[in-house]
């Protein structure tokens, strides 16, 4: 049992690209995994030790940080879209060049630069424990941020460029958006009447979960030179995260536009009753 499992270990090390093997975080499964029990602990760990401590006051950090996040989205979207361009991409049926050319090396950078992303983004969460956003901490958001770190750590192993340019290069985009709508959140109360467009930012993730689902179940059946593994796993995290964004969407929007309107014509109801009640004293 113990020499299937090392045989297993030695495939995911060496079946990957070359060129990436010697990157950041790439090489092996170790370092993303310890990272991501780290994150969990801490999750645990912080939630706890905040229960009875003051909130952090982190507007200036925040600031600085979602901002910056906007030029590193910005960056990507850029590398994502002038790679693909230069390089005559297919938006139907891409393989990955596994060359040493310029254009395929810059696709692999940006690629690695998109997983690296994700594990700074993971640093939300803690954000959200020293603030004591617990509302915020949701299974969605642990879910999305912890299994992203995951399919890119795949995808920069295995399949950095190809079709998987796609779905960077759209989520480059919508981040420039999202951590626009935080850095300008993080400036204070004074900003909020210029936010009101936080429900389209959620419809705009949505759409690009749609987007990369119709892409890949393209890919997936169609006959390209494209692992079916990868399109495969990608449409399956395509799906959940379209089940639990509609469901985030109508709790946040929907459902409370229906309660609120329910409160305000029990209220008007109760006002006529009254009206109805005086009238009748004064007969």
């Amino acid at each position: 049992m113990w020499q299937k499992l090392q045989f297993f270990y030695q495939g995911i090390l060496e079946n990957g690209d070359k060129r990436t093997d010697d990157w950041l975080l790439v090489y092996s499964p170790v370092p993303i995994s310890c990272i991501f029990l780290c994150y969990l602990f801490i999750i645990w760990a912080g939630t706890k030790l905040m229960r009875h401590s003051q909130p952090v006051n982190l507007k200036t950090f925040l600031v600085f940080y979602n901002f910056a996040m906007v030029c590193l989205s910005a960056y990507m979207f850029y590398e994502f879209t002038a790679s693909s361009w230069l390089a005559n991409y297919s938006l139907l049926c891409q393989p990955v060049d596994y060359s040493n050319n310029p254009l395929a090396m810059r696709m692999a950078r940006v690629c690695w630069w998109f997983y690296f992303s994700k594990v700074i983004e993971l640093s939300d969460t803690v954000f959200f424990i020293l603030r004591k956003k617990n509302s915020q901490l949701t299974f969605l958001h642990v879910y999305h941020h912890a299994t992203m770190i995951f399919n890119w750590w795949a995808g920069v192993k295995y399949v950095p460029g190809g079709q998987a340019f796609l779905i960077g290069l759209i989520n480059s985009l919508v981040h420039v958006v999202m951590y626009l709508y935080y850095g300008l959140a993080a400036l204070g109360p004074s900003m909020n009447k210029y936010l009101w467009w936080k429900r389209y930012l959620t419809s705009l993730q949505l759409l690009q979960f749609f987007l990369v689902t119709i892409h890949t179940t393209y890919n997936l059946f169609a006959d390209c030179d494209y692992p079916d593994t990868m399109n495969a796993v990608v449409l399956g995290y395509s799906l959940s995260l379209i089940a639990l964004f509609s469901n985030f969407y109508y709790q946040c929007y929907l459902a409370k536009h229906t309660k609120e309107t329910e409160r305000v014509n029990d209220r008007e109801g109760q006002k006529e009753e009254l009206e109805g009640i005086e009238r009748i004293k004064k007969h």
